[in-house]
């Protein structure tokens, strides 16, 4: 992706480019997770029956999703950067190849999360003691995120071409939210170590999340941020936002069609197992991103129009700009400097340039200028 999109900025500690409208999906997801536990601990016993607490609870149960969702897509745009770029800190001798290090950034965050999660949980344990130390294997959000991202850094790895990874990612998110009643109803899981169980299937207050289904969020993810990582210019990534949302609202479409059909497993429950709300809340993740990305592009033109400043009523007064085009400005102008520049602005105000010269030319004619001396044109030469 080059640097002169509009939703481009530079990191805020590195030259690393970072796509805006992904923070703000990310800020989003925190403002959800805000809102979901301070629903669940400040609302009354007797307020928690009606429709507007189960509807703010359904809002709420998507930050996870969302976090999830956002850790496949970045751990896929960290991979592909890191592929492309060398490492200056190896010798040449030793450099490995771009696919291993993109592998090798992939796993080191997935197992840097794994470990944070146990970090946290002891925390926990020291600063509220009493509890009981098997609490410290508790399995939460962060215990799927790691292994899930480590997962999809291998998947991302084995695949040579954008499409092996996308298919492979999208068809390991399916796959785990097809085998999620399954897996929680077989028997062959109470064979695994007690620790391991927690992972497949929940377990009572030891298990807040499963890998079943929620790491196939990370991995439905992780194919987004593929096609994202092939994106190579502004154009490029609009259209694909646009196939995404179209392509998110069918699967809602989809889930909820199949949601009315008879279910093809023995057990299965709608909100926590069901491959159908599974599905659904993918097509809603990917419509809300796309969302995002729509409302940072309307941002991005308004703060152009805002940056001007004192500027524009020169540039809407000046007659020299009336025939300034915005495809002139545009194939002169990086997109980066476009937004700064404040021709932008006179091109985006065009009624009101008009409007000031109406109001100029109206002006005129109420008042006309004096007719010139004609004798001054002998004075000059005797031009006639």
């Amino acid at each position: 992706m080059t640097k002169s999109a509009a939703w481009i900025v530079p990191g805020y500690n590195s030259g690393v480019s970072r796509r805006v409208y992904i923070d703000w999906a990310r800020g989003l997801a925190v403002l959800v997770m805000i809102w979901a536990h301070t629903m669940d601990a400040w609302t009354r016993a007797a307020d928690r029956h009606g429709v507007a607490y189960r509807d703010a609870a359904v809002l709420g149960g998507f930050a996870a999703p969302l976090f999830l969702w956002l850790a496949g897509l970045a751990i896929v745009l960290a991979a592909t950067r890191a592929a492309e770029r060398p490492d200056p800190t190896a010798a040449p001798a030793h450099r490995s190849s771009g696919r291993a290090r993109g592998v090798e950034v992939a796993c080191r965050r997935g197992l840097e999360i794994f470990i944070l999660a146990f970090l946290f949980r002891l925390q926990g344990f020291i600063v509220t003691p009493g509890g009981s130390p098997v609490t410290l294997f508790r399995v939460d959000v962060l215990n799927i995120m790691g292994p899930a991202m480590v997962g999809v850094g291998l998947l991302w790895g084995a695949g040579g071409t954008v499409v092996a990874r996308v298919v492979s990612c999208a068809v390991a998110a399916a796959a785990i939210g097809m085998l999620t009643p399954i897996v929680r109803a077989s028997s062959l899981v109470g064979a695994l170590p007690i620790w391991l169980q927690w992972y497949m299937r929940p377990a009572g207050d030891l298990t807040i999340f499963t890998l079943f289904p929620w790491a196939g969020f990370v991995f439905a993810g992780g194919a987004v941020g593929a096609l994202l990582a092939a994106t190579r210019h502004e154009r490029a990534e609009r259209r694909l936002h646009l196939i995404l949302g179209a392509f998110g609202a069918v699967l809602i479409a989809f889930g909820f069609y199949m949601s009315g059909r008879p279910s093809i497993y023995r057990a299965s429950s709608f909100w926590t197992s069901s491959p159908t709300w599974f599905a659904i809340r993918v097509g809603i993740l990917m419509v809300a991103v796309s969302a995002v990305f729509a409302l940072s592009l309307r941002v991005f033109v308004a703060g152009a129009v805002g940056s001007a400043g004192a500027q524009l009523a020169v540039h809407l007064l000046d007659p020299r700009g009336a025939g300034l085009r915005l495809r002139d400005l545009v194939d002169s102008r990086p997109a980066a400097a476009l937004g700064r520049d404040p021709r932008l602005c006179c091109i985006l105000c065009r009624d009101v340039r008009r409007n000031c010269v109406k109001r100029s030319a109206g002006r005129r004619l109420a008042h006309p200028p004096a007719a010139p001396d004609r004798s001054n044109r002998h004075r000059l030469g005797g031009i006639s």
